[in-house]
């Protein structure tokens, strides 16, 4: 599925380039990203709202009471958009929150909370000519092309208590 809210050409190439990737490279080049530039990416995201914080806070500690491999489903149901509690939760926010949610589990990743890359995993050759692409532009496309990627994710959310 692509879905880019995006005109420039450069990102929805990367998105699309992104979203052909096998789950488990889109999974460890995300994490990679955040790692490299998260830095970057967390003052644009996560500041443009306080109960964008609170929500993305609110899933991840939610996420965080899974098991590892629980916990690893469940990121990997959200790139499948499989339809279930969680998805449909991360469905219903905003693009800016779930940024703030991906880069909380990077940070959870790091502290051992949600489960852990695992040391020796090596991303795809396919998916490190996509990293260098990403580095190489520019600030706004990077955040650009991070919400084209993430606002797909997860499931719609439905009417009721059923989220």
């Amino acid at each position: 599925m692509t879905f880019t809210q995006t005109n420039d050409p450069d990102i929805k190439q990367a998105v699309q380039s992104f979203q052909s990737l096998e789950v488990d490279d889109q999974l460890a080049l995300f994490y990679f990203i955040y790692k490299e530039m998260g830095h970057s990416i967390t003052p644009a995201a996560p500041g443009a709202s306080t109960v964008g914080t609170d929500i993305a806070e609110g899933l991840f500690n939610q996420v965080k009471e899974l098991s590892h491999e629980e916990q690893l489903q469940l990121q990997r149901d959200l790139i499948n958009n499989a339809d279930n509690q969680y998805t449909r939760m991360y469905g219903s926010m905003s693009d800016t929150t779930k940024l703030l949610f991906w880069y909380r589990l990077s940070q959870g990743m790091d502290s051992g909370e949600i489960i852990p890359m695992p040391s020796n995993y090596k991303i795809s050759a396919q998916a490190e000519e996509l990293f260098g692409k990403i580095k190489g532009m520019e600030f706004q496309q990077q955040i650009t092309l991070f919400r084209d990627y993430v606002g797909p994710m997860g499931a719609e959310a439905k009417a009721g208590s059923d989220i």
